[in-house]
């Protein structure tokens, strides 16, 4: 009995991909999608308006962060990230200094 079921229900479906090509699938726009992208528009017009004006004015901006020293401060903070993820430099003759061990004076 399911198995008929499966059978007579895929008569009704398009030939191939379900939402592509000449014979798809279309689904209705519906209320709620069309509200959905209604409040998408607000969202995106909120935050046109917050960058159309700031709270604080650039050169008000470029003073407050110097006066807290959060420049240098995150300047270090990457120089001491690079150190601990790049290694010292080595140079050849520290690497192969082990195999001088023989070797005499003259």
């Amino acid at each position: 009995m399911r198995i008929t079921t499966v059978l007579f229900r895929r008569n009704r479906l398009p030939n191939g991909h379900l939402f592509r090509g000449k014979d798809r699938l279309v689904k209705q726009v519906e209320r709620k999608h069309l509200n959905r992208i209604k409040q998408d528009f607000d969202i995106e017009e909120q935050n046109m308006l917050y960058l159309r004006f700031p709270y604080l004015t650039e050169a008000e901006s470029s003073g407050h962060a110097k006066a807290l020293g959060k420049q240098e401060q995150k300047f270090n903070e990457i120089i001491e990230q690079r150190r601990r993820y790049f290694k010292e430099d080595v140079t050849l003759y520290e690497r192969l200094k082990h195999l001088r061990v023989t070797e005499g004076w003259e």
